[in-house]
């Protein structure tokens, strides 16, 4: 069985940084991992994924100021996110899968079958 939690959410002005953790019991180093977000009263969105062989990829949003970082050794998922903007705002979630996802499939929530239960990140104006 694998778990997930995050850690590190909480609340900071635009243009600040905050780093995100997810630590993971079960699982292994192939494994694909991700970060999602849900904004206020919008459907879950991709961030940021990581496969075994260190490949990221980020949704365009964040591209240039997020950066996703992975440690097999300590089984953990890190977000350091940086120039925040209020509408980076929303719940974000660690997502795993047990295998390698396709390029094509690394941004996609359904792909992945294990989750966090989230941590609320709140970017003010």
């Amino acid at each position: 069985q694998v778990r997930l939690m995050e850690s590190g959410g909480g609340s900071v002005q635009a243009g600040g940084s905050m780093r995100l953790s997810c630590t993971s019991s079960g699982g292994s180093w192939q494994d694909s991992m991700a970060w999602f977000r849900q904004p206020p009263g919008k459907e879950r969105e991709a961030v940021a994924s990581i496969v075994s062989d260190g490949t990221e990829t980020y949704a365009d949003p964040v591209k240039g100021r997020f950066t996703i970082f992975r440690d097999n050794d300590k089984n953990t998922l890190d977000l350091q996110m940086t120039g925040l903007k209020p509408e980076d705002t929303g719940v974000y979630y660690c997502a795993r899968e047990r295998y390698i996802l396709r390029p094509w499939e690394r941004l996609l929530p359904n792909k992945y079958e294990y989750w966090g239960q989230g941590t609320q990140v709140t970017v003010s104006s």
